[in-house]
């Protein structure tokens, strides 16, 4: 199996399609990494950014480039030495638009007697033998806005097949609707109604079940080709956790691919393990995310962030117990509400338990993980169980019923609550619980656990020997399209954490200013805008309005406050308005933004060369300030990192101020020895330092190459610096990677090693660094 020394991200759409890519390859190339990693490259919906809404898996979307298109990118890519790693959708497929996707026009047409029958997830049963398509607006008469056009029945700009002989007679389109495999109905009636499986609650991405032998093999025949062709060298598997069977369908890519490098996009909690079973290298990085962050958040600020949040939310409560009751009452409420449809046919599946929907949305509320692979991680239904039954004695005996059904692998109702747990935990937490709790909110990432606070370098330390031990090849990320704050946002955000006191005086300036009349979500918005700015009025009203519907406390996607929605955009008008609210925030922005910068580039180091395969977020090696998508897919600038770069490789040590040419320093240094010098990176030792500022390093050997990087900042410079902290290394000579300093090795001086970066990259001084380090070496 090839294994990548790191990746580079680039998200595929029609405004930067694979030709655009190709055009970036040498800058690629040149930064460090070792392959292009591409989001999902098969036709999708038209317009799609994304392409996570495939609607024909036998094409390369010509919208961004074609099967030609790809071929140039391979070919460049492969004059450069790189591999290729591709997205793809397994889980399901687009159907906003019925007519651009073959198998869902052909479900709609004939029904349970079409072949793609067998295809999509549809409980035909649970709708009179019809799937129901929830578009119809409200009102009675929706229904007579049909129109019949050129064979087709068409509800404004949206059109559906008609059956075979269900118009000959010229009834109206209203009495052709009657007789059709499919029954548009009312758009609310979706979330207790809908007869067919989802990514989770979005009614336009319809779930397929690659179970079925010949569904994997139509549905990856291209992504087959593009392996064998030699065009694609890795695969990541978008959302596993949607599949009946994830490790039989992992076993399948192997098998058919030849056994290339595999990623699953799979979420795991606290200590939580990719099942042993798994033919993957492991996951896309967002567990090492959360370690990254936490070690560079200081935990002396907790007890009056803490406090804060109790009073934004009314509570005395320990935030040790409003976190996880906070996850419990929206994951319930998500069981209830948008994805009741799922509970109910769950529930059709055992008929023999009288009540047992109730039942069955209460062990999704209480599942700790996102979930089993039975029989892996039966305990987690068990410790569900447990909990269940604690909270609703009343459904006790309907649990003991329920328990051993879905602990059997086999039936259809344990298939099926595996499907459903990870969209309760992914809805109620990461799009809802993570918008209404603001403690620290760069904390609240995907992946990652709010409810841990900060770690100590010393558990830092444990858990990348445990991934060096267990998942060496497992992706790291910093970013993605799916982070809800870039990666500089949180590294300032994080710095409130050492000024707590001073950011809760200037949260109460601002909410005196402008109150909204919704305090945590109030925090959550400041932080947003002191860790995302300079930015564009328009981008933060677009998160606003995001964050607020997401959170679900003020405002909603189906029905906006219009009230405190025009307040929170005031608020956000304020910032550039109000000549005292500007102040605030731009007063607060100059006091976090150095220490911002110097959290930012240790956890570039950091996460470059930890264990793992590093992956930069495209534009990412310049400050990273998106908020939540789409902000996180705007266009980036090659041509300017191309200029930083080369200015870099002939010398300059850029300042560490606002243009982030100082963090690609950092990344292009760090990916070049990553990719040329793997053998720099075999093990992973921690190394102590001793003295004052002891406590402000995290550094280890990963065998040749030393990291050494900052933590705490703000604490650091108050106490006077790093004084006479040191490391002891091997006594031979030392190079900085980033500054071109030598060492004779031995003790070192931390105050020495920082003196320009508060990061350092020591490799050996023996070695011909130039095709690494450009003209500085």
């Amino acid at each position: 199996m090839r294994i990548p020394a790191s990746t580079y991200r680039l998200q595929i759409r029609q405004t930067f399609d694979l030709d655009a890519a190709r055009g970036v390859v040498d800058y690629v190339h040149d930064l460090g990494a070792d392959w292009l990693y591409l989001s999902p490259l098969l036709e999708a919906e038209a317009g799609s950014d994304h392409g996570y809404d495939v609607v024909d898996h036998s094409r390369v979307d010509q919208a961004r480039g074609g099967p030609e298109a790809l071929d140039r990118l391979a070919k460049a890519a492969k004059a450069k030495g790189m591999g290729i790693l591709v997205d793809i959708v397994p889980n399901h497929m687009g159907v906003e638009t019925p007519v651009s996707n073959g198998w869902w026009w052909d479900l709609l047409a004939k029904g349970e007697g079409s072949r793609y029958a067998e295809a999509f997830d549809v409980d035909w049963a649970a709708g009179g033998g019809k799937i129901r398509i929830p578009v119809l607006g409200d009102g009675d008469d929706e229904l007579d806005a049909l129109t019949l056009v050129d064979g087709e029945l068409h509800y404004y700009d949206n059109r559906y097949p008609v059956a075979a002989g269900t118009a000959d007679d010229g009834a109206d389109p209203r009495t052709v609707h009657s007789r059709q495999n499919y029954e548009l109905v009312n758009w609310r009636r979706a979330d207790a109604e809908l007869n067919y499986r989802r990514f989770f609650a979005v009614n336009s991405l319809a779930g397929i079940r690659v179970e079925v032998p010949w569904v994997f093999a139509e549905s990856h025949a291209e992504i087959l080709r593009w392996v064998n062709e030699d065009l694609v060298h890795g695969i990541r598997v978008d959302h596993p956790d949607g599949l009946a069977h994830p490790g039989d369908y992992l076993d399948a890519l192997q098998k058919a691919t030849g056994g290339v490098y595999v990623l699953v996009e799979k979420i795991l909690e606290g200590d939580e393990g990719l099942p042993p079973n798994w033919a993957a290298a492991g996951t896309t990085g967002y567990d090492a995310l959360g370690d990254i962050d936490r070690v560079l958040v200081d935990p002396a600020g907790r007890a009056r962030l803490d406090a804060l949040e109790g009073n934004l939310e009314d509570t005395t409560a320990s935030m040790d117990d409003v976190w996880p009751e906070l996850i419990y009452e929206n994951k319930r409420r998500i069981a209830d509400g948008i994805l009741r449809s799922e509970v109910l046919r769950l529930a059709r599946l055992v008929p023999e338990i009288s009540g047992a929907d109730d039942a069955i949305a209460e062990l999704l509320a209480c599942f700790p993980v996102y979930r089993s692979y039975l029989p892996f991680g039966e305990d987690h239904l068990a410790e569900a169980a447990r909990s269940a039954a604690a909270r609703r004695p009343d459904l006790a005996e309907r649990i003991d019923a329920l328990y051993p059904v879905l602990a059997d692998a086999e039936h259809p109702a344990a298939i099926r609550f595996q499907q459903t747990s990870g969209m309760v935990m992914a809805k109620g937490v990461e799009d809802t619980a993570f918008y209404r709790f603001s403690r620290l909110t760069s904390l609240n990432e995907v992946g990652a656990d709010p409810g841990e606070f900060a770690i100590n370098v010393a558990e830092f330390h444990r858990r990348q020997q445990a991934r060096q031990a267990a998942l060496p090849a497992s992706l790291t990320t910093l970013s993605t399209h799916d982070t809800k704050r870039g990666e500089d946002v949180r590294s300032r955000i994080s710095v409130i954490a050492e000024i707590p006191r001073e950011w809760e005086e200037t949260l109460g300036r601002l909410r005196a200013l402008v109150p909204i009349g919704d305090g945590p979500f109030e925090q959550l918005l400041w932080e947003a805008v002191i860790g995302a700015w300079p930015a564009s009025r328009e981008r933060l009203h677009a998160y606003a309005e995001k964050a607020s519907r997401e959170a679900g406390t003020s405002t909603t996607w189906t029905a906006p406050n219009e009230e405190f929605e025009t307040a929170m955009h005031g608020l956000i008008d304020a910032v550039f308005d109000n000549p005292e609210v500007n102040e605030i925030v731009t007063g607060f922005v100059d006091r976090v933004a150095a220490a911002g910068w110097s959290n930012s580039l240790s956890a570039k180091l950091i996460q470059i060369t930890a264990p793992g395969v590093p992956d930069v977020y495209q534009g990412s090696e310049l400050w990273e300030t998106s908020l939540v998508d789409p902000d996180n897919r705007r266009p980036v600038d090659f041509d300017l990192r191309r200029d930083y770069l080369a200015r870099v490789d002939r010398g300059w040590l850029p300042p560490i101020d606002e243009t982030g040419a100082a963090k690609l320093l950092v990344t292009a240094r760090a990916l070049r020895l990553r990719r040329d010098r793997p053998e720099w990176f075999s093990r992973y030792l921690p190394l102590p330092a001793y003295g004052t500022a002891a406590a402000h390093l995290v550094a280890f050997d990963r065998g040749d190459a030393i990291t050494l990087a900052t933590r705490l900042p703000v604490g650091l410079e108050k106490n006077g610096g790093w004084g006479d902290t040191t490391v002891v290394v091997a006594g031979r000579p030392l190079v900085d990677a980033f500054t071109g300093e030598r060492y004779a090795g031995g003790p070192l001086k931390v105050a020495d090693l920082f003196a320009q970066y508060p990061v350092a990259l020591l490799v050996p001084d023996d070695t011909d660094l130039t095709s690494l380090l450009g003209e500085n070496e």
